[in-house]
C-alpha cells in the first residue's frame, strides 16, 4: 500500500496535477453533487465518491512522502505546491472530516435541498486544500480568503433578506484577514522571499516582529479564538447544523491552529517566555475560560455547543502559545480530538433536531430511550470533551496542563477552572436532553422520536470510534502523526507523567459531578443545574453584560459606525442647509441691495468713486511705510 501511496504522491508532484486532482476535482464535485440535488441516491453516491477520492489523494500525500511541484502561471507567478509531514497530516485530517461531515450533510438535507450548501462545502475542501499545501505565501493567502468567501456565501442560504449573522462574519473574519495580509506583506520583507519552505526561525525584531503579530492575529481569527468569535453563536442560530460540523468544528480550526502552529515552529523564532509567547498564551486563557463560561448558560444545544467550539479552541492556542514541546504537541493533539468530537456533537444536534424540530433544551427532555445510539455516541463525545481518564481529550488537555502550569500557574488555574465548567455544562446538556422522564416538543408525538438514519448515525458512530481510538492509542497520533511531523524527539504518549496533577483533574471532575447533583437538586432539574452560578451575586451581573452583547467587540464597532454615519447625516444636513439656504439668501441680499443703490444717480456713483480711490491711497501710503 505504501508503494501506491508513493506512487500517487510522485504523481501529484508533477506540474499542475495537484491542482487538477486536489482543488478542481472537488470543485467539480460540488458542482455535480448541485446539479444532481432532487436526486437523492445519485448525489449521496457522486459525493461519496468525490470524498473518497479526495480521501484516497490525501492519504497518498501523507503517506507517500509529500508533494513537491511548481509550474508556471501568467508568467510572473509560480504555482507551487510543497507539503511538509505536517501540512500532509492537516490535508488528512481535513479529508477524514469531509467524508464524515458530507455524508451526514446530505442525509440530513432532503433531496431538492442542500444543493448550495454542498457546492459551496466541496469549494471550501479545494479551498483548504490549496491553503495547506501552498508553499507560496500569496497563494496561501488566496485559498485563505476562497474559504471566507464560501463561509459567506452557505450564511447567506435561507439568510437573503436578514443577512446580519453573514454581514458580521465576513466583518469579524474579514478584519483577521486584514491583519493577515498585512503580516503577510511584513513578513516577506522579512524573509526576503514568498516561499514559506525557505521561511526559518526569522526573528522576531522589527518588520519580523510585525509580520509575526500580524499573521498570528490573522490566524485566531481563522481558528475562532476571542475577539474574532462572536459571530459563531450568531451562525448557531442562523446556519444550519451541518456548516457548523464544517467550518466552526473542522476547516476553520484546522487552517487557524495549522499556521499557528507553523510560525512557531517553522517560520518565526519563538522562545518559550517571550512576548509573542506570552501573548499568544494570554488569548488562549481568555478564550477558553470565557468561552466556557458563556456555554455553561446556554439552554440551546446548538449554541451551547457553538461556544464549547470557541473555548476548546483556547486550549489549542494555550498549550501552542507557551512554545514548549508539550505544550505544541498537546494543542495540536487537541486540534485533533477536537474536530473529532465537536464534529461528532454537532452532529449529534442536527439528529435531535431532525427528529424534535428543535434544540432549545426547554421544549425536550428524556429522549435518551428512543434514540440509543445518539445517546452512546453523546456520552461518549462529551466524555472526550470534558476530559475523563483514558478518553483522548484526557491526554491532550493533561498535556496543556502540564505545559501551562510549566508557563504560568494563572493559566494552569484558567484552564482548571475551564475544565470543571465543560463538565458541568455537559453534564446539564447531557441530563436535559437524553436523560429523564420522555418529553416532546408541542406538536411532536413520542412515536415521532427515533433513531436517525444510517446515512446520519453513520457518520456519528465512526467519530465515536475514533474518538476513543485516539484515546486507547494515543501512540499513534501523539507519536506517529504529531511528534513526527513536527520533528519533536521526546514522547509524550502514553499515561500522564504527572500522578498530581491527573489526581487534581479528577478532583477538578467530581466537583463538576457534586455541582450537578446540587444544582438539579436544588434548581429545579438538570436544565437549570447551574443557575446557582449563572445568578449568583456579581456574576449575575457579568452575564447580563455579556448576554447584551456588551463584551462583544462587533457591539461597539457597529456602535461607532453608527455614530460616525449619524456625524455625517447631521453634517451633510447642515452643509447642505449652507449651499441651499445660506449662501443664496446671502447671494440674493446683497444682489438686492446693489440693485437698490445702483439707481442711476450720477453724484452716487462719483462719491462711491471717490471713496474707493482714497482707500486705495490710504492702503499705497500705508504699505509703504
Amino acid at each position: 500500500m505504501t508503494g501506491l501511496f508513493t506512487s500517487v504522491a510522485e504523481f501529484l508532484s508533477r506540474p499542475y496535477m495537484f491542482i487538477a486532482f486536489m482543488i478542481a476535482v472537488p470543485v467539480l464535485g460540488g458542482v455535480a453533487v448541485w446539479l444532481l440535488r432532487r436526486f437523492g441516491a445519485a448525489r449521496f453516491i457522486v459525493s461519496l465518491i468525490f470524498a473518497l477520492s479526495n480521501l484516497f489523494f490525501a492519504a497518498s500525500v501523507y503517506y507517500g512522502g509529500g508533494v513537491n511541484t511548481s509550474a508556471p502561471f501568467l508568467r510572473a507567478l509560480q504555482l507551487s505546491f510543497i507539503t511538509t509531514e505536517f501540512s500532509a497530516m492537516c490535508l488528512f485530517a481535513a479529508a477524514v472530516l469531509f467524508l464524515f461531515v458530507s455524508a451526514y450533510s446530505l442525509s440530513y438535507f432532503k433531496a431538492g435541498h442542500g444543493g448550495v450548501f454542498m457546492l459551496y462545502y466541496f469549494i471550501s475542501l479545494a479551498m483548504v486544500n490549496g491553503a495547506l499545501a501552498s508553499d507560496n505565501i500569496g497563494m496561501m493567502l488566496f485559498f485563505w480568503e476562497g474559504l471566507l468567501c464560501t463561509l459567506f456565501g452557505i450564511l447567506l442560504i435561507g439568510n437573503l433578506n436578514n443577512p446580519r449573522t453573514a454581514i458580521k462574519a465576513l466583518a469579524i473574519s474579514g478584519t483577521a484577514d486584514l491583519f493577515m495580509m498585512l503580516g503577510i506583506v511584513a513578513t516577506i520583507q522579512a524573509a526576503g522571499t514568498v516561499s514559506i519552505s525557505e521561511m526559518s526561525s526569522l526573528p522576531v525584531t522589527k518588520m519580523g516582529a510585525l509580520g509575526c503579530v500580524m499573521m498570528l492575529l490573522g490566524a485566531l481569527g481563522k481558528a475562532g479564538a476571542m475577539p474574532f468569535h462572536s459571530w459563531i453563536p450568531n451562525a448557531a442560530s442562523d446556519a444550519p447544523t451541518p456548516f457548523l460540523a464544517a467550518f466552526p468544528g473542522s476547516f476553520e480550526k484546522i487552517l487557524g491552529i495549522y499556521l499557528i502552529t507553523r510560525i512557531f515552529t517553522d517560520m518565526y523564532d519563538i522562545t518559550p517566555g517571550s512576548a509573542i509567547s506570552v501573548f499568544v498564551s494570554i488569548v488562549g486563557a481568555v478564550t477558553l475560560f470565557l468561552g466556557v463560561g458563556m456555554a455553561l448558560v446556554q439552554k440551546d444545544m446548538k449554541r451551547l455547543l457553538s461556544y464549547h467550539a470557541i473555548s476548546q479552541v483556547g486550549y489549542m492556542i494555550l498549550g501552542i502559545g507557551t512554545a514548549l514541546p508539550v505544550g505544541i504537541v498537546g494543542g495540536t493533539y487537541h486540534m485533533l480530538n477536537n474536530i473529532l468530537y465537536k464534529s461528532g456533537l454537532f452532529i449529534v444536534a442536527g439528529a435531535i433536531e431532525k427528529r424534535t424540530k428543535t434544540t432549545d433544551l426547554h421544549n425536550f427532555h428524556g429522549i435518551g430511550r428512543k434514540m440509543p445510539a445518539t445517546t452512546a455516541c453523546f456520552i461518549i463525545f462529551g466524555l472526550s470533551i470534558a476530559g475523563l481518564p483514558g478518553t483522548n481529550g484526557f491526554f491532550s488537555k493533561e498535556l496543556i496542563f502540564d505545559a501551562a502550569l510549566e508557563t504560568n500557574i494563572v493559566f494552569y488555574i484558567l484552564a482548571l477552572v475551564g475544565a470543571f465548567m465543560t463538565a458541568a455544562s455537559f453534564l446539564k446538556l447531557g441530563g436535559a436532553a437524553f436523560f429523564g422522564r420522555l418529553r416532546t416538543p408541542d406538536g411532536i408525538d413520542e412515536n415521532e422520536i427515533r433513531e436517525v438514519n444510517a446515512g446520519m448515525l453513520t457518520p456519528m458512530c465512526a467519530l465515536a470510534v475514533l474518538c476513543l481510538a485516539f484515546g486507547v492509542y494515543n501512540t499513534y497520533p501523539i507519536d506517529t502523526l504529531i511528534g513526527k511531523s513536527l520533528k519533536i524527539e521526546e514522547s509524550f504518549s502514553g499515561w500522564p507523567h504527572s500522578s498530581t496533577l491527573v489526581i487534581i483533574s479528577c478532583a477538578v471532575l467530581a466537583a463538576a459531578v457534586a455541582n450537578h447533583i446540587y444544582g438539579t437538586r436544588h434548581n429545579g432539574g438538570a436544565l437549570n443545574a447551574v443557575d446557582h452560578i449563572h445568578y449568583a451575586p456579581g456574576l449575575k451581573q457579568v452575564y447580563a453584560v455579556a448576554e447584551a452583547g456588551y463584551l462583544d467587540p462587533y457591539h461597539w464597532f457597529m456602535g461607532a459606525v453608527n455614530v460616525f454615519s449619524a456625524a455625517c447625516t447631521w453634517i451633510e444636513r447642515d452643509v447642505s442647509w449652507i449651499y441651499d439656504k445660506a449662501v443664496p439668501g446671502i447671494v440674493n441680499g446683497v444682489g438686492n441691495a446693489l440693485r437698490q443703490y445702483s439707481n442711476g444717480s450720477l453724484s452716487r456713483y462719483l462719491i462711491t468713486a471717490l471713496t474707493g480711490l482714497l482707500a486705495l491711497i490710504a492702503i499705497f501710503i500705508a504699505a509703504i511705510r
